[in-house]
């Protein structure tokens, strides 16, 4: 129950609805064990007394009470499932609103897939426990309890013998709960692998189909739907196991009850009314029991979902406010790195190592190397999308850690190496960092990214609703869009993130050129591969194994006779050799 107890949060506010339900589950199961009772009267004083002038009276009686418990059931299932909607309705909120917030470092492992099963199949399976299981758990107490007392008042002899079978079958029942609770959770867990294959496969559709890798997908895709497939085997084996063992001893019970109780009527020591009453009474105890294996199967789904749940909202917010951050309109833009260091993980090498260099506000630092030598890695710390090991990062004085995250992320503008559009019109794309944009900023920034143009040739222009991931555009276009958004936002810190890479050399130098006025009383960053993206640059820092080991301006990098310059040689000098042998 640790994790009832630990989401007992979610739920527990809107207990009104919970003690409602079962206020009126204790009336109708009440009324329930009256039948029996009513049953009894109606044999052995009415029929076999020959009092038939109150047959009448007891069905109209009868037909009353069950109108009456028709209505109570109502409101018992209603307040029932009000309880499990709403408490769910704001888990699945706050699940969706930790995501938000989890840091970068949590979606380096996690699956896409496995996190949207556990959104919508888990949170449903706890749901459905709260809305129906609760009440099934209190049924069966209540039943059992009512029922065995009114046993017990017609013939406690009978009542013992009746149900001496009942501790094998309460044995079997807490041993099906033991086996049957992993081989739910392998279930899930197997749930969630399978939908993050599907994902990746229609994610990466068009990658598929370049490789003709699609019997390679489907034959992938039948792997994790066997291991599904079993894990539902080997849980229905255990079902098939145990339940066949409880209806068994269940039926041991109803045989005792017959031939015993026969055997007392015969004899004048039980009435006939009596034996039939307690024929219905001990189903009322044996079903309870037999039906405990589906409300547990019940609540081993919703604790394996409920666990799920709680390994996302038990995660650390390792990058968040503390108490006293500052909340700034505007920054100037000063980026200090004072001796930084980046691990991304405690047994891979260092992503970056002493990184020390200043970029003053309005300046444009270029960031060239290899891949994988730190350049996005110092972005993202200037994000905080990341924490450094060591030393700290100072903007306009002041360590990263004093601004809160929302004034420190609006200050920054931030063009990803990967354009991700949004399913949604151009103009929302656009101005999504910025809603309250105008028309005309919109437009703006779409001409300074050199997007105008493309869009405007759109059927609805910047109205275009696109498709999912920019579905639709080409690589080039989804950049340009990209680098509209981060201008719209008008940010103190400028981060491109070879945000050129997709586009053609000749828009690239549109782009550049327009960019320039937008840099001009911005601070910065280029991450380029192309030196003709950031030879401009007031500085630019060469990096090579998450070290800077050169840095900077373009024309004292060529005359240094070091990475940079062989970087140009390999982007010019063999260019040139080519068009001199084609002019040749």
């Amino acid at each position: 129950m640790d994790t009832f107890k630990k989401l007992k949060a979610f739920y527990w506010p809107y207990k009104r609805h919970f003690i409602i339900s079962m206020i009126f589950l204790i009336f109708v199961t009440l009324i329930t064990v009256v039948y029996p009772m009513i049953l009894q009267i109606t044999i052995d004083d009415v029929i076999l007394q020959g009092n038939y002038q109150w047959i009448p009276y007891l069905a109209f009686g009868f037909i009353g009470i069950m109108i009456v418990k028709g209505v109570a059931t109502f409101i018992q299932q209603y307040h029932g499932d009000l309880f499990g909607i709403t408490s769910v309705y704001r888990m699945r909120n706050e699940l969706y609103e930790k995501l938000q917030f989890l840091p970068f470092s949590y979606y380096d492992n996690a699956k896409t897939g496995d996190l949207m099963s556990r959104l919508t199949a888990d949170v449903e399976a706890f749901r459905f426990f709260l809305s129906f299981g609760f009440s099934e758990l209190l049924r069966f107490f209540l039943l059992v309890t009512v029922s065995f007392g009114v046993m017990f008042y017609y013939s406690p002899q009978l009542t013992f013998v009746t149900l001496v079978s009942l501790p094998f079958l309460a044995i079997s029942v807490y041993k099906f709960d033991k086996a049957v609770h992993p081989a739910f959770r392998g279930i899930r867990k197997s749930f969630g692998k399978l939908n993050t294959n599907v994902q990746e496969n229609i994610s990466g559709i068009n990658t598929v189909k370049s490789l003709s890798r699609e019997n390679h997908q489907i034959n992938k895709f039948n792997q994790s739907n066997g291991d599904y497939k079993d894990k539902y085997l080997f849980t229905s084996d255990i079902w098939a196991k145990y339940f066949p063992l409880m209806e068994f001893l269940g039926n041991v019970s109803v045989v005792t009850l017959l031939a015993y109780g026969g055997y007392l009527v015969m004899n004048g020591n039980l009435q006939p009314g009596e034996l039939v009453a307690f024929y219905s009474l001990v189903w009322y105890i044996i079903w309870p029991i037999m039906n405990l294996g589906f409300t547990i199967n019940l609540f081993s789904q919703s604790k394996a979902s409920g666990e799920r749940l709680l390994e996302i909202l038990e995660v650390d917010e390792e990058i968040k406010d503390h108490q006293g951050v500052l909340h700034v309109d505007r920054m100037n833009g000063e980026v200090e790195f004072k001796h930084v260091s980046l691990n991304y993980t405690v047994h891979d090498e260092a992503a970056l190592e002493d990184i020390t260099f200043k970029a003053e506000p309005g300046k444009v630092i270029g960031l060239i190397g290899g891949t994988g030598s730190g350049k996005t890695s110092i972005t993202q710390l200037i994000t905080r999308f990341y924490e450094p090991e060591e030393g700290e990062i100072l903007i306009d004085g002041r360590d990263l850690k004093d601004y809160s995250l929302k004034s420190l992320r609006k200050n920054i503008g931030f063009v990803l190496q990967e354009s991700f559009l949004f399913s949604s019109t151009i103009k929302a794309n656009i101005s999504y960092g910025r809603p309250e944009a105008t028309m005309e900023e919109i437009m703006e920034a779409a001409k300074r990214a050199q997007a105008h143009d493309f869009i405007s040739e759109l059927p609805d222009g910047y109205d275009t609703r696109l498709g999912e991931r920019g579905l639709g555009l080409s690589g080039g276009q989804k950049q340009r869009i990209a680098i509209a958004r981060a201008i719209c936002t008008d940010p103190s810190i400028l981060i491109l993130d070879d945000a050129t890479s997709a586009v053609d050399m000749e828009t690239e130098f549109r782009i550049q050129r327009a960019l320039k006025e937008v840099m001009s009383d911005r601070t910065t960053f280029i991450i380029a591969h192309r030196i003709s993206s950031l030879k401009h640059a007031d500085e630019i820092l060469v990096l090579e194994n998450g070290k800077i080991v050169e840095r900077g301006v373009h024309d004292f990098l060529l005359k240094n006779n070091g990475p940079y310059q062989r970087i140009y040689d390999i982007q010019y000098k063999d260019q040139k050799k080519i068009l001199q042998t084609q002019e040749g």
